[in-house]
């Protein structure tokens, strides 16, 4: 089978080949010792293993985490349209209307930080679950708020739920697809998710205008509910350490015996694996050289797009006159862009990760993923110019759009290259080392936003985008570069996690 072929050897350095299942090889040599009650996978085509279900059941939890993933996103997209009418009803001045927004991107910085970790002791399934239903419950609460107070503290509390998509997903896709299907993955992954920003600020739009703002909340509310129930018959655990506990807890049932895996074989107690494994982020991003690296460059990407889009409504309805449902539907332009990036870009990083890995004589390493962030870093500057410019001298509208379209589709390819990196070079902690690269992002997705007036009202969108887009050029053009000739030697200079 396909995916036997590509379950190889793993190694961190750049002469790696593709991972296999954590044990085996090693637990494989224990057993050869005589160790027969130490359980790990029944050969390379154990059909057990994630990387061997069927593809139906992997795309349908992909399908289905991607559908978690256009919930976060809207949540904050769908609410833009209907700040002024929030406001209204809460007594609330413009910044403080505002921080009801950027707020719930704040919460994406908190929640992958304790969620990923949690979701390496008790496994992917259970965590994204609670996450969703803790979501769906904050959000609806944030419906009903009639104080400022209560919506910031829903919000904060609802995006922490949402954040299960940041926690979850990549790890997900690394438990299930092999490194040589991972471009395909992200197509799908990636696409609906992005769907967010366009459809969310149109349905906002409509349903604040007809029904009112509440419900903008609680329509997601139901959709979330609907997923979450799907999710408790669809969605299988795919961490393969979970996997092979509950095979040895089986065994030792059944016959008796002291089966164990390797996971099982240290002596640490649940509280202390627990406590490890919640500070696993933070000490990954203060000892991991690449992991800063990686994060500071997604940070930058990140902050740039939300600060676009914070002000991107405003510049349809007071320099264009467009109405808000109007407005909303510029957002289109930016969703082209994305699903051009997530499904040229992922079959590409496919396509040349097969090509390196000839290459090299069947070797693999996770800066084959880095060349796909050349043509990223050179269409955002280049979107940034388009978009500024073009608005700032009141060009026809499709010609903003076209630019806000390039932006997001270097954003995306950027992203999808940098994920795909962690996600390689990582592997053991996948879900520690995502939330790791995704905290800065996450902290400037928040503050950029709140000079994005300010900057344009002092500089214009022309000048204001130029000078986004030349510091890019400064930080950005170096990046794949730096990762293709210094990765490997920044990877080993980290101090190895437990």
């Amino acid at each position: 089978m396909a995916a036997q072929e590509d379950i190889e050897k793993s190694s961190a350095g750049p002469g790696s080949v593709e991972p296999v299942p954590d044990s085996a090889n090693e637990t494989d040599s224990k057993k050869e010792e005589g160790d027969p009650y130490l359980v790990t996978w029944n050969g390379s085509d154990d059909p057990e293993h994630p990387y061997n279900w069927p593809f139906f059941r992997k795309w349908a939890i992909t399908i289905l985490l991607s559908n978690g993933g256009l919930v976060t996103l809207m949540s904050g997209a769908m609410l833009a349209p209907a700040l002024e009418s929030i406001s209204a009803d809460l007594g609330t001045g413009e910044e403080e209307t505002q921080i009801f927004l950027s707020i719930f991107v704040l919460a994406f910085a908190f929640g992958p930080m304790v969620l990923s970790p949690l979701a390496e002791v008790f496994g992917r399934r259970p965590v994204w679950i609670l996450s969703s239903c803790f979501y769906i419950l904050w959000n609806t609460v944030a419906g009903f708020s009639r104080t400022p107070g209560l919506m910031i503290a829903s919000r904060i509390l609802s995006g922490i739920g949402a954040s299960a998509e940041f926690a979850i997903t990549n790890p997900v896709l690394s438990d299930c697809w092999i490194p040589s299907q991972r471009g395909v993955s992200f197509t799908i992954s990636t696409f609906i998710p992005l769907l967010g920003p366009a459809i969310g600020p149109i349905i906002g739009g409509a349903v604040s205008q007809s029904i009112g703002w509440r419900w903008t909340f609680w329509i997601l509310s139901i959709y979330d509910g609907l997923l979450v129930i799907i999710a408790v018959f669809l969605f299988r655990e795919t961490y393969e350490v979970i996997i092979l506990n509950r095979r040895a807890e089986k065994l030792r049932k059944s016959t008796g015996n002291p089966y164990y895996t390797e996971s099982q074989g240290a002596s640490e107690t649940l509280s202390s694996r627990v406590g490890g494994a919640l500070t696993r982020p933070i000490r990954l991003l203060l000892t991991q050289p690449m992991l800063q690296l990686v994060g500071f460059f997604l940070a930058y990407n990140f902050g740039i797009l939300y600060l676009v889009l914070s002000t991107f409504a405003t510049l349809w309805i007071e320099r264009y006159g467009q109405t808000q449902t109007q407005s909303g539907l510029n957002y289109i332009a930016l969703v082209i862009g994305y699903t051009i990036a997530a499904q040229v870009g992922g079959r590409l990083m496919d396509r040349l990760w097969a090509y390196l890995k000839a290459k090299a004589g069947n070797n693999t390493a996770p800066e084959y993923r880095v060349p796909l962030m050349i043509p990223g870093a050179i269409l955002i500057p280049l979107g940034l110019f388009i978009y500024g410019w073009t608005a700032e001298r009141h060009t026809h509208w499709i010609v903003p759009d076209i630019g806000i379209a390039i932006l997001g589709c270097g954003i995306i390819n950027n992203t999808q290259s940098l994920q795909a990196y962690v996600m390689d070079a990582y592997r053991e902690y996948v879900a520690s080392a995502s939330a790791a690269s995704q905290f800065l992002r996450s902290i400037t997705g928040f503050a950029f936003p709140i000079f994005a007036p300010a900057m344009y009202q002092a500089l214009g969108y022309g000048w204001g985008n130029s000078v986004l887009a030349l510091t890019f050029v400064v930080i950005g053009w170096p990046a794949p570069f730096i990762l293709w000739r210094y990765g490997a030697t920044l990877r080993a200079m980290g101090k190895k996690q437990r």
